[in-house]
């Protein structure tokens, strides 16, 4: 039996969609389970043993007419048996329509039944699951194919070899960190301005963590967000800057990988580097923009090790009739009324926890 897993999204949302081929593997072990996904979110996806291969459908591919029926064509030339579209998109409609799939599988939506032949209902907005939107959601899709499955085993796992493990050694030797350092990932910036907490207000909450425990402390960003990065830090007193790796980055995704798993916890913004994190079961604190829907991404919360914060959790009242539009429109004004100041004790509660002293 040959499976498809069609994701087509940011890291967080590929990394996510992978437990959909570890508990298909549990259950079908002999199946081929193939996942499609853009060129730069496979690094998520490397060493896992529960997908066979990777299909990258490029930029180049999706400007061409001609190449998007070839590489439709291939796809129905696998023969697969199942196909599970999590993306849902015009493009990866077409893919399923046409890939000869008995089991076509996607969310509803009101032209759905036209590409696919099992169409699943979301979890409603307001509807608190288990896991959280982001998993359980997924687990709605091996239903027509799955009558029951481990649940409690549901985590997306990352794989890091000893080659990395070796290469994130040698880069804290260089940088005079030791195994006995308790080391602090900060997920600094978010993937846009609207999901990026305040930069003055990142700063006090790196400031708060730096008083309260000797640790040391990595940013987390992208070359192309060192202005941002360098702001933050010069905003820091000189006492936290000497706790701050300010240059110990990865030159990609897997170095990144294999530097967060020597890393004791993650503080910051939602995001793919927060998911890397949890992944790799290192506990989190993370800091959801206002127009982010918490239910859908605060996964696996409970409080201990995993702990996320919201401006609604505080001052619900700034959210009254307002549509998820507005609340975009308006997310500076009201992140800035997410001052830390809220979230200080849930903050220190979590260090308590989980950097023993």
């Amino acid at each position: 039996m040959k499976i498809l897993i069609i994701q087509q999204k940011r890291i967080g949302d590929v990394l996510t969609s992978t437990i959909l081929c570890n508990t298909l593997k549990q259950n079908y072990p002999d199946a081929t389970i193939d996942f499609m996904c853009y060129a730069d979110c496979i690094d998520v996806l490397a060493g896992n043993p529960n997908i066979d291969s990777v299909i990258t459908l490029t930029p180049e591919i999706k400007k061409s007419t001609l190449d998007f029926l070839k590489f439709i064509f291939k796809i129905r030339s696998r023969k697969y048996t199942i196909l599970i579209d999590v993306y849902g998109k015009l493009e990866t409609n077409l893919i399923s329509i046409f890939s000869g799939a008995y089991y076509k599988i996607s969310y509803h939506k009101w032209y759905s039944s036209l590409f696919y032949n099992h169409n699943l209902k979301r979890h409603q907005d307001n509807e608190t699951t288990e896991n959280g939107h982001a998993i359980d959601n997924r687990l709605l899709l091996l239903k027509p194919i799955l009558k029951s499955f481990n649940k409690t085993d549901c985590k997306p796992k990352l794989y890091v070899s000893s080659a990395e493990n070796n290469y994130a050694s040698s880069l804290f030797k260089k940088h005079n960190l030791s195994d006995e350092n308790k080391i602090i990932m900060i997920s600094l910036l978010g993937s846009e301005k609207a999901k990026t907490y305040p930069l003055e207000y990142m700063a006090k909450v790196i400031e708060f963590v730096a008083a309260e425990r000797d640790v040391k402390i990595l940013f987390n960003y992208f070359p192309n967000q060192i202005k941002e990065a360098r702001t933050i830090f010069d905003l820091c007193s000189e006492t936290t800057k000497t706790k701050i790796a300010f240059d110990l980055l990865g030159h990609d995704l897997r170095s990144f990988i294999a530097i967060m798993n020597k890393c004791d916890v993650i503080i910051g913004n939602d995001g793919g580097a927060v998911n890397i994190a949890k992944a790799l079961d290192k506990p989190s604190f993370t800091i959801f923009s206002p127009h982010v829907r918490k239910n859908d991404w605060a996964v696996f919360e409970n409080g201990l090790t995993n702990i996320a914060v919201h401006l609604k959790d505080y001052k619900p009242e700034l959210f009254n009739l307002k549509s998820s539009k507005e609340i975009k429109h308006d997310f500076l004004s009201l992140y800035q009324a997410l001052n830390p100041e809220l979230f200080k004790e849930q903050l220190l509660f979590f260090l308590n926890q989980n950097l023993k002293k």
